[in-house]
């Protein structure tokens, strides 16, 4: 009887053991079967400047606010609606994120063009009586059908001047693009959006342009 004991003893044990390891083996194999998520950003932009026109006239220095948006954009999450079907759902793609939240991405590339054709400074760091403020009102990947989607980007700017009484506003306005996606995953909802951003920053630099 001791015998059998011990016997049966050692073959429950080694079968615990070999449970355990099994776990073990299967945990490192679903640990390394782990997606990292893609993480991306609207790419260096332009690399070489533009020339200067010849006899174009001197744009006034301009302040430029950070970019307000609201909660739902204010993360990392690449988004996307489907028109079709929940357009007032937004999903966030599973395995794809931005290097910052949309806001400091579209400021960013905002500054950029508008510093081709005037200096541009940090409204909070400067005295500058032109400031542009820019909230940002959608920016997602929108699918109107399951084979086809666009990248959409709106903003609502205004254009302030600072007095010795306060800030006057001086014209404000909506801006809408879209561009159409390369593919209908997240990577295509990407360079559209980027495409989009691009777009409407060269929008408001124009639009800006005639303003004092």
């Amino acid at each position: 009887m001791k015998y059998e004991a011990h016997c049966v003893g050692a073959i429950w044990a080694r079968g615990l053991f070999y449970l355990i390891l099994l776990l073990t083996l299967a945990g490192c194999a679903l640990t390394e079967k782990q997606v990292r998520a893609s993480v991306y950003d609207f790419g260096p932009g332009a690399l070489v400047a533009a020339p200067e026109p010849a006899a174009a006239p001197a744009l006034p220095p301009l302040a430029l606010g950070d970019v307000q948006t609201s909660q739902a954009l204010d993360s990392l999450a690449v988004l996307y609606r489907l028109d079709y079907a929940d357009a007032q759902q937004l999903r966030p793609y599973a395995h794809a994120r931005w290097s910052a939240p949309p806001a400091q991405l579209v400021r960013q590339r905002l500054s950029e063009v508008l510093s081709r054709d005037r200096a541009v400074v940090n409204a909070s760091e400067s005295t500058v009586p032109l400031v542009l403020r820019v909230e940002l009102e959608e920016f997602s990947q929108r699918f109107t059908s399951p084979a086809q989607s666009s990248g959409v980007i709106r903003l609502r700017v205004t254009l302030t001047r600072i007095l010795p009484a306060g800030e006057r506003p001086v014209a404000q306005r909506s801006v809408v693009v879209q561009r159409p996606a390369p593919s209908l995953d997240a990577p295509g909802g990407v360079q559209a959006l980027a495409a989009a951003t691009d777009a409407a920053a060269q929008e408001i630099a124009q639009w800006l342009a005639p303003l004092r």
